[in-house]
């Protein structure tokens, strides 16, 4: 067990500890929590580590080196953190290595180098993480916990002293499509996809088949008459139909006396056409020939 000349009863909260290295691993645009805690917790466990229990953000950095304010006079807090840099045996290359589990429920903020060029910084607000390599500074905050004496580390700021470059999860490097003079406005982000590729029109429902990951409109049955169909397909049939029955009936242009003699013939074969529903026929179409009908509502050409 390491021996420390400075406890953490000895330090003070509220002061700033910076420290500078190269990005080793880090998760800082969002927290460690639920199922993703307790797999953490179990291998810290495993590894002989104390399990951290909250949700939290935490960071590694490579080749650590505490920047003192005054090297001639560090105070506490700085040796407390210069204290607990540790070498890396399976990684001896990494020199100083120092870590921080950062709890709480506040995210740490992320500085990059202004796009200005003057020197300034900027808060990185694309909610991406950091790449490994970075190089960066850690700004520390010492503060103490509720009902415990001891000081605690939180993780307040990460400055990042170069121009930002983000973990790639299996994605396009933007580096690689800058070097081919493609270069996208914005943070390109995953596209899910949608139940339906388009809104139908209104008053048709579009189903979907999948094939191949792939989505195509399924076949749908006919629920229009032939003659709308039709329509559809010749614009002038649609057209001509209003035309027709705009026509003048030829019967209203007939002399009045075969006016009446028509009508009284059309009363004539209502009559022995019996009820709306028919009686059977002694006969069947082809006079006499095949099987008897039912008369049922005439309609009179």
């Amino acid at each position: 067990m390491a021996n420390y000349s400075v406890s953490a009863s000895h330090i003070t909260e509220g002061k700033n500890v910076f420290i500078r290295g190269k990005l080793g691993f880090a998760v800082l645009a969002r927290l460690i929590e639920g199922a993703e805690l307790v797999a953490s917790d179990q291998r810290k466990t495993q590894n002989g580590m104390n399990p951290i229990g909250k949700p939290h953000t935490t960071a590694t950095i490579i080749h650590a080196e505490v920047q003192f304010a005054d090297p001639d006079n560090p105070t506490l807090e700085e040796k407390f953190v210069s204290e607990r840099c540790y070498d890396s045996p399976k990684r001896p290359e990494t020199g100083s290595n120092y870590s921080i589990d950062s709890k709480g429920s506040t995210l740490p903020v992320i500085a990059i180098p202004s796009s200005k060029g003057d020197g300034t910084y900027d808060q990185d607000e694309s909610g991406r993480e950091l790449a490994q390599g970075l190089d960066v500074t850690l700004v520390l905050r010492t503060y103490k916990p509720k009902n415990f004496n001891n000081r605690g580390l939180a993780l307040e700021q990460v400055i990042v002293h170069e121009a930002p470059r983000y973990y790639n999860a299996g994605g396009v490097d933007q580096a690689e499509l800058a070097a081919r003079g493609i270069v996208l406005n914005g943070t390109p982000r995953p596209v899910q996809a949608a139940l339906a590729s388009a809104a139908p029109a209104a008053g048709v429902a579009v189903a979907t088949e999948v094939e191949e990951g792939l989505s195509f409109p399924a076949p749908q049955p006919a629920s229009a008459p032939a003659a709308v169909a039709a329509q559809a397909q010749d614009p002038a049939s649609a057209m001509a139909a209003p035309v027709a029955a705009a026509a003048p009936d030829p019967a209203q242009q007939e002399p009045l006396e075969q006016k009446l003699a028509r009508l009284e013939a059309e009363n004539a074969s209502l009559k022995d056409a019996g009820s709306a529903v028919g009686s059977p026929m002694a006969t069947g179409p082809w006079n006499g020939s095949g099987s008897a009908q039912q008369a049922g509502i005439t309609y009179q050409s």
